[in-house]
């Protein structure tokens, strides 16, 4: 068994050899941080941005405890300011970047009347994102490989539901901004795609689950039940399926694929 851990330990110093900079927001929990561990354990060296640093901090030290090199930098994606200055931190200790990926949002429902969050969910969910990607586009590697922008949607922005009127606009106008961006960064050889998971084993997946039971007057695993008749494969994902999505769309097998909204959510949009 020792042999076998220190060929591990051996290929994944191999790896890290590739000396790749990505920077993942909102990696802290849920599908931010299994894509941290993922591409951390590919070989890259990780900036993690998020609001709640202590977060960020245990999977930083979770990577460093494996080998791996990452670091914690705190940003608030809704300020443009403040994104600038993250990414300009990011670099200064690993250098320019192969990637991003942005995952940072907010969900759950907008009631129309004062405590109405849509300008909210947008102002995070797209206009943050924006933001970040434009960030990351002034700090990309220069050089003859590919460089990849990649974006977290939903399968939301493909379908609507009744009161997420602010987080399915903002997951749509996401598909939107990669086809547009696709466009204008291709001939700088950049790529750039959305993945669209949909229930995801998250808490913002169980708060999803748990507003459902509490509307309906059912259990939780009702709901859960309930919630799983609109997926075909009747399964929620794990958010280490969408990291492995990611991990694809940043090697080589995924060159070439670009403006792409990428379909990871059970077939719920069949």
């Amino acid at each position: 068994m020792k042999d076998i851990a220190d060929l591990h330990r051996k290929a994944r110093e191999v790896k890290r050899q590739l000396d790749e900079h990505i920077v993942i927001t909102g990696a802290g929990t849920g599908i931010g941080r299994a894509i941290a561990l993922r591409m951390a354990n590919e070989g890259a060296k990780l900036s993690l941005l998020a609001r709640r640093v202590d977060r960020l901090e245990e999977v930083a030290e979770e990577i460093r405890a494996d080998g791996g090199e990452a670091q914690a930098i705190y940003c608030d994606i809704r300020s443009k300011e403040v994104v600038s200055s993250s990414f300009s931190k990011a670099i200064q200790t690993f250098g320019p970047l192969r990637a991003l990926v942005a995952n940072s949002g907010i969900g759950g429902p907008n009631i129309v009347g004062e405590e109405d969050r849509f300008a909210e969910l947008v102002q995070t969910n797209l206009v943050g994102t924006y933001q970040c990607l434009r960030a990351a586009q002034q700090h990309l590697i220069e050089d003859d490989n590919t460089r990849s922008l990649i974006m977290i949607s939903s399968c939301l922005a493909r379908f609507g539901v009744p009161g997420y009127t602010g987080y399915c606009a903002s997951k749509a106008g996401l598909l939107g901004l990669t086809r547009a961006l696709a466009l204008e960064v291709a001939v700088d050889r950049i790529q750039v795609n959305s993945i669209c998971p949909g229930w995801v084993d998250t808490q913002m997946a169980r708060d999803g689950i748990q507003g459902m039971a509490t509307a309906m007057g059912i259990s939780v695993e009702e709901a859960h039940a309930e919630a799983m008749k609109a997926v075909p494969l009747g399964r929620m994902s794990k958010p280490e399926d969408v990291a492995g999505m990611v991990a694809w769309l940043l090697s080589k097998d995924g060159a070439g694929v670009t403006g792409q909204g990428l379909d990871i959510n059970g077939g719920s949009w069949m």
